[in-house]
């Protein structure tokens, strides 16, 4: 523990621990509070703490008491951050951590960059493979008035489907080793995901240095500008493929029995009898992509085709709903017509209409509307076309990816490198789940920016924490007594969960500060961290 020695003891009045003196020590690792003080330095003659040891505290705030930002100091003083890391809880004020905020938001580029390639060169990351993606994150105020210099609070299409909310958008970068963000950038809540993808790579660029890299990541990834960029500034990649590269005629023509089985196992089906597991095939070719101008290069690219079978099932079930929904529908307008709802021709045809929008069934229903001569009222004939739903099944559990792979890499590993893209959604699962500020309300988009930051260099100490625990018992995959007293897979948030009943004993009237007996799960965690909470770091 900073600054006090603590031993082991039986407990009286305690303070909570938790993981303090993990996420202590990786900051520590990281050289967290160095680089934010070297970047945003401060006078330390006149200061109580450095603006590097408040955004430290607010690393553990979100590791340990993820609620709303809201009286930190009330948490520091429930926990033991003066022990961990030398911080009084009175100085956790308010209005001084949101001048830490303001510091840190002008050199976040600086802040992010640096502690990505100190937690690469200090815990050995592997950067050669990196998959990157978006999400939004909805905020609540109106934020009228924003600093032109940081990205701005607009509306777009939220993640979250909230509409009503403005938003802020923000882009990952993780590795397949471990899943670690080691990139992260703010941009504004309107801004287009395809356009941020130059900007992304040319800072995963600098982050991996000399170092090969592939960049993995989803369709808004793939544009002619991009992949241009991309090509030319040596950089790999992997992106499925939008219908503008790949027609739904050229995937209703792939023969699945003719493509190449792949051995893979998606980690949903790890302990899925063999027969019911999904199965991946895949067939490739080559593809050449234009830009708009004659003077334009021709980007050769390979595109292989991928057809999951779990893919093929879920759409074939998903169509089977959607029909019979639209026809218990058409079959309830059948019986209405004439009625005050759908007395006319007209009124018909729009509630055909909603039908078909709602239930997405226009690509096969066919409709006719017109009037009964016998009786005056409204007739309705429909059917759902054979051949057009039979042309869409076809191309179940197909789609494309691009790459500029050479042909030294096979189409199955082609696949596999891309399945990994997994890993930044489930950090994302993270972001704005065990970690996020929620609702997040903040007095400007300067601090909303410079909070974020806060939140991803959190998110990178919960990740390179779980990627230690699972390098640390290798080559076994699961942890015993981790979940509900069960083996399991080590995640970030058992990890901590189960850190979470550590005490702490304050030092009073002379004596040292002390820490009840861990139990074995704690120990054991502790120990394959390399943590000891005993001794000062």
């Amino acid at each position: 523990m900073r600054g006090q020695q603590v031993r082991y003891g039986q407990p009286s009045v305690e303070k909570a621990l938790g993981a303090l003196p993990v996420v202590a020590e990786y900051c520590r690792r990281l050289d967290l509070a160095g680089i934010v003080d070297r970047a945003c330095p401060i006078r330390e003659d006149v200061a109580i703490l450095t603006h590097g040891q408040v955004i430290e505290a607010l690393v553990a705030n979100r590791l340990s008491s993820p609620t709303p930002l809201w009286r930190v100091s009330d948490w520091a003083r429930e926990w033991a951050v003066d022990e961990a890391f030398g911080i009084e809880a009175a100085a956790l004020n308010d209005d001084r951590i949101g001048r830490a905020l303001d510091a840190i938001a002008p050199e976040l580029d600086h802040i992010v960059g640096s502690v990505g390639a100190q937690a690469i060169a200090a815990f050995g990351v592997d950067v050669s493979r990196l998959h990157w993606d978006m999400t939004s994150i909805s905020l609540y105020g109106a934020y009228c008035d924003t600093d032109p210099d940081h990205p701005a609070p607009r509306f777009g299409h939220p993640k979250d489907r909230r509409p009503d909310l403005k938003q802020i958008q923000t882009g990952l970068a993780v590795t397949a080793d471990g899943a670690v963000p080691v990139f992260h950038r703010a941009y504004d809540g309107g801004a287009g995901e395809v356009s941020q993808v130059v900007g992304a790579m040319q800072e995963c660029r600098k982050i991996a240095g000399r170092r090969r890299f592939l960049l993995v990541g989803d369709s808004k990834l793939v544009s002619y500008a991009n992949l241009r960029d991309m090509i030319a500034a040596g950089v790999e990649f992997i992106a499925p493929a939008s219908k503008t590269y790949v027609s739904a005629a050229e995937l209703a023509g792939l023969d699945v029995e003719s493509a190449l089985q792949v051995d893979y196992v998606a980690a949903r089906d790890e302990n899925t009898p063999a027969a019911q597991r999904g199965r991946w095939r895949v067939v490739e070719g080559p593809i050449t992509i234009s830009g708009r101008r004659k003077r334009d290069p021709v980007l050769g690219l390979r595109r292989v085709f991928v057809h999951s079978s779990a893919r093929a099932g879920a759409a074939a079930t998903a169509r089977a709903k959607k029909l019979a929904r639209a026809r218990d529908d058409l079959d309830r307008l059948g019986r209405g017509l004439g009625s005050r709802h759908y007395p006319d021709p007209d009124a018909v045809a729009a509630r055909v209409a909603a039908i078909a929008r709602e239930r997405r069934v226009s690509a096969y229903l066919r409709t006719e509307v017109g009037t009964d001569p016998a009786t005056g009222k409204p007739a309705l004939s429909w059917h759902f076309d054979d051949h057009a739903v039979a042309a869409e099944a076809a191309t179940d559990g197909w789609y494309a990816l691009l790459t500029n792979l050479g042909a030294d890499v096979p189409a199955a590993d082609v696949l596999r490198r891309y399945k990994g893209q997994e890993a930044v959604e489930r950090r994302y699962g993270a972001f704005k789940g065990p970690l996020a500020v929620a609702p997040m309300f903040l007095h400007n988009n300067r601090r909303i920016t410079a909070l974020i930051t806060v939140i991803c260099l959190a998110l990178l100490v919960f990740c390179l924490v779980e990627r230690a625990v699972r390098q640390a018992i290798a080559p076994a995959t699961q942890l015993d007594q981790i979940q509900a007293g069960r083996a399991a897979t080590p995640t970030g948030k058992l990890i901590f969960q189960a850190l979470t009943g550590l005490r702490l004993i304050p030092a009073t009237g002379g004596r040292p500060a002390t820490i009840p007996q861990p139990t074995p799960l704690q120990a054991r965690l502790l120990h394959l961290l390399d943590v000891d909470p005993t001794t000062p770091p």
